[in-house]
């Protein structure tokens, strides 16, 4: 029972954004590259990785106490800030400039939360690598979009 209110209170805290924007017009009136996923699909990928990056933390949480794994929980907030970010300050705010920024720190700080979690984990770890290479794309998207529409 607490593997799953682990993984249902970390996969509802990911989607916290999208029970707030919903206003998505900023984003079809940007030029996008030739390599930018159809647009139904973003919310499709993020859903699917969230709850990979859930099914890691409750890992994670299920093997050792909060309190014990200082590193990993640094690594964990700071990527969630990141994160959450983003969708605000793209969707919301429509600033282009550090919507890449926040995603060039949201996938730093992937690779921060991979690497304390392969210390902890390996398979927890695994359920983070589409994550980290879908960062990895975001970061080149949002800086072509950045350019695309100057």
């Amino acid at each position: 029972m607490k593997k799953f209110f682990i993984f249902l209170s970390s996969f509802l805290l990911f989607l916290v954004p999208s029970f707030f924007i919903r206003d998505f017009s900023f984003f079809d009136q940007l030029n996008l590259p030739f390599f930018a996923l159809p647009k139904p699909l973003y919310g499709i990928v993020w859903t699917i990785l969230y709850f990979l990056i859930s099914i890691s933390i409750s890992i994670i949480y299920n093997m050792y106490q909060f309190k014990y794994i200082p590193d990993y929980n640094k690594a964990l907030i700071s990527n969630y800030i990141f994160n959450e970010l983003f969708t605000y300050v793209l969707f919301y705010f429509k600033q282009l400039f550090f919507s890449f920024m926040i995603a060039l720190g949201n996938f730093i700080t992937s690779l921060f939360l991979y690497y304390e979690t392969k210390s902890l984990d390996k398979k927890a770890a695994n359920f983070l690598l589409p994550y980290v290479f879908f960062n990895l794309f975001a970061v080149v998207l949002s800086l072509t979009i950045y350019f695309m529409n100057l």
